[in-house]
């Protein structure tokens, strides 16, 4: 069940892995030479080859090997009739709360019930709704451009694309469009480092289903199918927990919505969701613009407006509970356990000795021919003990040892970052090697 007490050795945890991801260069806060912007990162080399691994993962295993998906890549700007018709601009608001005395906004739904100011010890005003939309305006003159607005979901992208996905891949329902990509939410956050921010990533379907489909068994099916790329990524399933939604806490356009929690060290938070949005979007859609958005059946010889099935991901999330459920201290060393396939690097090399040329010369050979095929590390620094513990802190699974046996028999030693242990591989064979260990 859903826990969100924070113990000191959960505060502890979190902590240690703010200050790795800002020391190893995974994130950085915004704008942090002009002191900063609030609930705003940036990623880093590391964060965003782990990022990037994470959204690669993401669409192979929901997009690119689904017979029944297809992708497609949305702006960030569209024209605020999609806002109005997709009943965001009602209904996307939040109540908040602002302190009398420091004057401090805070979303009266995360408060736990307080009546105190968490920054002063205030007291608060009564709650009021606030527009979690971010305005903008289009045109070389304020005054005379077009009011609009940043996206807050990559959802209506493939909604108003709809009619011309169909006519441009003849594609029958059910399938599904998948989409990654920014948006923005000018709301209140309350810390927990950069799980909530104002511009984050989403990894987003909408799964396109008959209205007399069994919309329930597909749901279902949908959610089984998410707990596989859990596993494909390295997070372990005990760690989840499914928060069905009553009705009064889903969204405006939901009939059932289950928040896939994970347990992060402050307690149990959305990571994940699940959602029917009926054919809420769509209907909506049509009348707004005029347009006929019917999927005509040819089997059936029927014309009907799809109803919908959208699993959603928060990409920069997820990258967050990746980092928590790998990180470990083991014998006076921080190793972070990723999962081969989503470390920013497979494999480091060494030189056994930096000052020797012969042994830097074959060492960066190897380095240069893995690197055409994989993200490879090199690293010369210091003594070799110290490099396999700068690498284990980063999620390096694989660590390449050239020393003088290497000149000699054309082998080199490989060390796994979480057994430690060591064994001769022919340099020949590295290649496979690690494809074998990637798969």
């Amino acid at each position: 069940m859903k826990e969100n007490n924070l113990s000191a050795d959960r505060q502890d945890l979190m902590e240690k892995i703010v200050s790795l991801c800002k020391r190893r260069g995974f994130i950085y806060p915004g704008s942090e030479i002009y002191g900063g912007l609030a609930n705003t990162y940036d990623y880093g080399p590391l964060g965003a080859e782990l990022k990037n691994n994470i959204k690669q993962l993401w669409w192979k295993y929901f997009v690119q090997s689904r017979e029944d998906m297809i992708g497609m890549d949305g702006g960030v700007l569209l024209n605020p009739k999609v806002w109005e018709a997709s009943g965001h601009l009602k209904k996307f608001k939040d109540a908040l709360v602002e302190c009398k005395k420091c004057h401090h906004r805070f979303r009266s739904d995360k408060l736990a019930g307080s009546k105190k100011c968490p920054d002063c010890g205030g007291e608060f005003t009564e709650p009021k709704l606030f527009s979690g939309m971010f305005k903008t305006v289009i045109g070389p003159v304020e005054e005379e451009g077009l009011a609009t607005y940043l996206r807050p979901e990559t959802a209506q992208n493939m909604f108003i694309n709809f009619k011309n996905i169909l006519d441009s891949t003849s594609r029958k329902i059910p399938f599904g469009i998948g989409q990654t990509g920014k948006s923005f939410r000018n709301e209140i956050t309350m810390g927990n480092f950069f799980f909530r921010t104002i511009e984050f990533e989403i990894m987003e379907l909408e799964y396109f289903i008959a209205p007399d489909s069994d919309w329930n068994k597909i749901f279902e099916q949908w959610l089984d199918y998410i707990y596989g790329f859990a596993d494909l990524i390295g997070l372990n399933r005990k760690n989840f927990y499914n928060n069905e939604l009553g009705e009064k806490e889903r969204a405006h356009y939901s009939k059932r919505t289950i928040d896939i929690e994970y347990k992060f060290p402050w307690g149990s938070d959305e990571l994940w969701a699940i959602a029917y949005r009926t054919d809420y979007d769509l209907s909506a859609h049509q009348k707004m613009s005029g347009k006929n958005l019917e999927y005509f059946d040819e089997e059936t010889k029927k014309k009907f407006i799809p109803h919908v099935i959208e699993p959603t991901f928060g990409t920069d999330r997820t990258m967050l509970a990746v980092l928590v459920e790998s990180y470990s201290e083991e014998k006076g060393r921080v190793v972070l356990k990723l999962k081969p396939k989503v470390a920013p690097y497979k494999a480091a090399v060494f030189p056994l000795l930096a000052n020797k040329p012969q042994l830097a010369v074959l060492a960066k050979k190897i380095y240069d021919d893995l690197r055409k095929d994989f993200m490879v590390a090199w690293d010369d620094r210091g003594n070799i003990g110290k490099r396999y513990y700068s690498q284990d802190e980063i999620g390096t699974p694989f660590c390449i040892t050239v020393d003088f046996d290497s000149l000699e028999k054309q082998d080199v030693t490989v060390r796994d970052r979480d057994t430690t242990k060591q064994e001769r591989i022919k340099i020949g064979e590295l290649k496979s090697f690690l494809e074998e260990k990637l798969k």
